[in-house]
């Protein structure tokens, strides 16, 4: 049993199937059409793999005028569209429903244009964020959000989750960084929004498209700000005796006035997987570990990592390690940037996504702790601790399927304690499926009254990526599916509350999920 619904499929869709499909490929003749069963099932789930759909076709346009003839029949024909980029999503955002179609904009992955002079690049939705830098790292620039998964997820998919990244916290989200977009609406227009310069004529729709998982059209094109590299950037690796005093430290240098690049958290477990997969030199005997990276003249970068060191001997810090080379500061990021993956070699997991106030880090952590220990479950914790964006992954065992339902119920309460330490649901992996009924959470009826409102203005047939970011059940229903589900979990034996544990065990060097 699982609290996570979807609509039920058009029978009268699904009879059409072969018709569907060979329409779409007079359609879009240079579109690689996938209609073949196991073709299909690689595109069934995105990376949150707990919820699988196969989908009627997938169907990978070459150009913005395909996606405008592929949503014109669509729309016409009354078929589904769930828009994807690489699949990275962790909340479900890409999960596709029986009927209907994957349209995959992988393929449309060119840089456009590069104006060096204005600082834009205009690219395609396929795009992924390295290869933008990639192609203007010659002329002494950059783009600046980085997510972990950032060499294979794609500049469409940041713009529908609004994604940051570990580097956030000095430049900013993906709204941040994002001057224009084309976009291809439900009935097949194609329009253009924002332009090649900040502060653009006309209303600026640009926010409401950041973060709107595909809900409101899909966008085949972006304008991306480009930013000068730095003249050099180093990080830190301190590593303290407990995750409370890592992050009253990561509150104080962020007092102090400092911006560094990025402060990112690991605890114990996290720290342990990670080294084992890539050998950077973590810290085996501390609790917890921050990353601290700063940027600037060689000068600058000696004084801001002196500052934030000092800082840091106020919570008695077991070892502090400040990098001496760009080799070794790409090894530290390294380890960090293969994180999730390295926990996915040892245990499945379902990765949070919830934000919350630096003043209340430390509870957070702790509440995320006893709310594992309650479902039964360990917890690695891995974060972008300087602006708050919490990523919890709970372990579970997915081939056990009595705990789907419970690690459903504690990511539930993980995300409802965001909202109550003054956070939010998301930081930059968006809703999806997995946070759809939790919107009520944080959002009154009137507040998802209006989005909703706006969602029928521009898809009035509510088929682009349905089933995903607006709640189903309603307030009271969720309230009642989550309380009998609490009671089939309760029938579980219950383990001894001595023998919980809210951390990975550790035997002689060897980790053990």
């Amino acid at each position: 049993m699982s609290i996570v619904t979807l609509p039920d499929p058009d029978r009268v869709v699904l009879a059409r199937r072969n018709e569907v499909v060979k329409q779409l490929k007079k359609l879009a003749p240079q579109a690689v059409m996938i209609a073949d069963l196991e073709g299909r099932r690689t595109f069934e789930s995105d990376a949150l793999a707990a919820y699988r759909r196969l989908p009627l076709a997938v169907v990978l346009p070459a150009s913005t005028e395909e996606v405008s003839a592929i949503l014109r029949f669509c729309n016409e024909n009354h078929v589904k569209v769930v828009p994807r980029g690489a699949g990275t999503s962790l909340c479900g955002g890409a999960t596709p429903l029986e009927d209907s179609i994957v349209l995959c904009l992988s393929r449309m992955n060119k840089v456009l244009e590069i104006d060096a002079a204005n600082r834009v690049a205009r690219v395609e939705a396929g795009s992924t964020n390295i290869s933008i830098t990639q192609a203007v790292s010659a002329q002494g620039f950059f783009y600046a959000p980085d997510p972990s998964s950032q060499v294979a997820c794609t500049i469409g998919g940041n713009i529908a989750t609004n994604s940051g990244g570990a580097h956030c916290l000095k430049y900013g989200v993906t709204v941040n960084n994002l001057l224009a977009v084309r976009m291809v609406m439900v009935d097949g227009e194609i329009v253009d929004f924002g332009g090649s310069h900040l502060d653009s004529p006309n209303y600026d729709f640009l926010p409401l498209i950041t973060g709107s998982e595909g809900q409101l059209g899909v966008v085949t094109e972006a304008s991306v700000r480009l930013l000068a590299a730095p003249e050099g950037a180093r990080p830190v690796l301190i590593g303290f005796d407990s995750a409370q005093a890592a992050a009253s430290c990561v509150a104080a240098i962020i007092a102090s006035g400092i911006v560094p690049v990025a402060i990112e958290f690991m605890d114990r477990p996290a720290i342990h997987v990670c080294e084992h997969f890539v050998p950077a030199g973590y810290p085996l005997d501390a609790e917890a570990a921050l990353i601290v990276e700063v940027e600037g003249s060689e000068d600058e970068i000696e004084y801001l990592l002196e500052k934030i060191e000092d800082i840091a001997q106020d919570y008695n810090p077991i070892s502090t390690r400040r990098s001496q080379s760009a080799e070794e500061s790409a090894l530290i990021w390294k380890g960090r940037k293969a994180a999730f993956g390295a926990i996915g070699q040892v245990s499945d997991y379902m990765c949070m996504d919830g934000v919350i106030p630096l003043s209340a880090l430390s509870a957070a952590l702790e509440g995320v702790s006893q709310i594992c220990r309650k479902y039964r479950f360990d917890v690695a914790n891995i974060f972008h601790a300087g602006d708050g964006n919490l990523h919890p992954l709970v372990l579970y065992d997915a081939n056990d399927p009595g705990q789907l339902e419970r690690v459903e119920l504690c990511g539930a309460e993980i995300l409802k304690l965001c909202v109550e330490l003054g956070g939010c649901l998301t930081g930059e992996h968006g809703v999806g499926i997995e946070k759809r009924e939790l919107m009520y959470e944080q959002f009154t009826d009137e507040d998802i009254d209006q989005q909703v409102r706006i969602k029928e203005e521009l898809d009035p047939a509510w088929l682009l990526n349905p089933g995903k970011v607006f709640p189903i059940l309603g307030r009271d229903a969720l309230k009642l599916t989550m309380d009998l589900t609490r009671l089939e979990a309760g029938r579980d034996d219950a383990t001894p509350e001595s023998e919980l544990v809210d951390e990975v065990a550790y035997i002689e060097g060897e980790e053990t999920l």
